[in-house]
């Protein structure tokens, strides 16, 4: 896929139903980022405009006193 090239119509849907599934099935926004060739804040959009509620950021969480 061109980065930065405009997405419309029937491609652009498309491209959501994707880039929905990946992000449903598990996938981070980072990792679809890469595999779709498209920036974090495009595919980020897409999923919002779309519906779709994120998961909070995950990784590494530091607690005190455990």
């Amino acid at each position: 896929m061109d980065s930065g090239k405009r997405i419309t119509g029937a491609v652009r849907d498309k491209l959501t139903d994707e880039l929905m599934k990946a992000y449903e099935s598990g996938q981070s926004v980072r990792t679809i980022t890469e595999d779709a060739g498209r920036s974090y804040g495009f595919v980020h959009r897409i999923l919002t405009e779309a519906g779709v509620t994120l998961r909070s950021r995950g990784g590494n969480s530091r607690s005190h006193g455990v």
